[in-house]
């Protein structure tokens, strides 16, 4: 039996590895030049492999797309499983206090070698620079149109990752799946009108996010960067938000509120007793609430409050406006701003066309799907990675045994 691998990221090593067996041929295709290329570049070139265990119930709420899909998958390989698959072949991981997991190494490349010397010591056949540019059914298999000729095989997994444009699923046309098109999901709100870009570097460990109009909101760290906003609280909202900000064109009000921990009335009884304790400092040089000095001092001229004003003789309209900074600080959103190397989509292959539990095509038996070609994607975290390698079990196991 041959069976072809098309994909040669995460997903796809993944299904290769566990598609093989006695008597079986795993050929794994991947059209660019080089493989693993979002292992190797994630969580800054550490590669967060998944996140703490937690119960599938709580997994799956970190999808916005796929979340019951993913629950009937995840019960057959879930976060335990990749901690078990991963240390039992020496690959030692760490987890982190917000719950990411890397390995130990720190390093993406132990992932990478891992990954690939086991599908080198199955006798994975690895083809880089071939892509596929169609797939057609023949007798009781398929025949794959690649960029070097034709393949015949047995059974056919698709892994080929997310993409920005339609137009990349193409080779998929004669399967006739339904596919939903795809759009950004996880990136950056660009403000280029706000001035508090010029702060870029500037974070908050603990902050809330949310879309104006919207229900939509989400908490944890937030970055400023030279685009506008970013960290794993924007990144989230983005992917939850991803629908929704894809119909306003991404223009869009998101509503800041620095420290998630404290209400308005919080920050005004706070200030109200610092002055009372503190009359004679000076409130431009003595941030509260554990807000950065140079995003406090940006803050205070919002709020019109002066170098020389003092917390004793600070009126109660200057002290309103600061709270509004603090608890509600407006940023408008015109654009956003996507890593193209690590690009997630929401779109692809429609979930409502794949069994869950096998990842087998119910328009055609012995084609599987695994990753972010469907349409499924996950939060930051390592829950893009989980996915990966549920799926790609699922797929690669269900095709070695049907």
């Amino acid at each position: 039996m041959i069976i072809a691998v098309i994909g040669g990221g995460a997903a796809g090593f993944f299904a290769a590895i566990h598609s093989s067996g006695p008597g079986i041929r795993v050929l794994l295709f991947e059209k660019s030049p080089k493989l693993l290329s979002k292992v190797k570049i994630s969580g800054g070139g550490r590669c967060n492999v998944t996140h703490r265990p937690i119960e599938i119930s709580k997994l799956v709420k970190n999808y916005p797309r796929g979340e019951k899909f993913l629950k009937k998958a995840f019960a057959h390989f879930s976060i335990p499983d990749t901690f078990s698959w991963f240390e039992s072949r020496g690959v030692s991981l760490k987890i982190e206090e917000d719950g990411r997991v890397f390995p130990k190494s720190n390093s993406s490349q132990t992932i990478v070698n891992c990954l690939e010397d086991e599908a080198r010591k199955l006798g994975v056949q690895i083809q880089v620079s071939n892509g596929i540019k169609s797939i057609q059914r023949k007798d009781q298999g398929y025949i794959l149109i690649t960029d070097r000729g034709e393949v015949a095989v047995s059974k056919v997994i698709v892994a080929s990752g997310g993409h920005p444009n339609l137009g990349a699923y193409d080779y998929l046309n004669l399967l006739k799946h339904k596919l939903i098109k795809p759009i950004p999901s996880l990136f950056t709100f660009n403000t280029p009108q706000e001035p508090i870009r010029e702060l870029m570097g500037v974070s908050m460990g603990d902050a809330v996010v949310k879309l104006e109009g919207t229900k939509l909101s989400y908490r944890g760290p937030i970055l400023i960067t030279h685009w506008g906003i970013s960290g794993p609280a924007v990144l989230k909202l983005s992917a939850f938000g991803a629908d929704w900000l894809h119909e306003q064109q991404y223009r869009a009000r998101a509503i800041i509120q620095w420290n998630a921990d404290l209400s308005e009335q919080a920050y005004s009884e706070q200030l109200t007793g610092y002055a009372l304790l503190h009359p004679n400092r000076k409130v431009y040089s003595h941030p509260l609430f554990g807000i950065p000095a140079r995003l406090w001092e940006h803050f205070c001229m919002q709020a019109d409050i002066s170098e020389a004003q003092l917390f004793g003789q600070l009126a109660k309209k200057l002290q309103n406006k600061l709270v509004q900074c603090l608890f509600c600080y407006p940023v408008a959103m015109q654009g956003k701003t996507t890593f193209k190397e690590e690009f997630v989509t929401a779109g692809g292959v429609a979930l409502d066309e794949i069994h869950p539990e096998t990842m087998e095509s119910r328009l055609h038996p012995g084609v599987y799907f695994a990753g972010e070609v469907l349409n499924l994607d996950g939060i930051t975290g390592g829950f893009n990675f989980q996915a990966a390698w549920t799926t790609g079990y699922l797929a690669g196991k269900s095709a070695q045994r049907s």
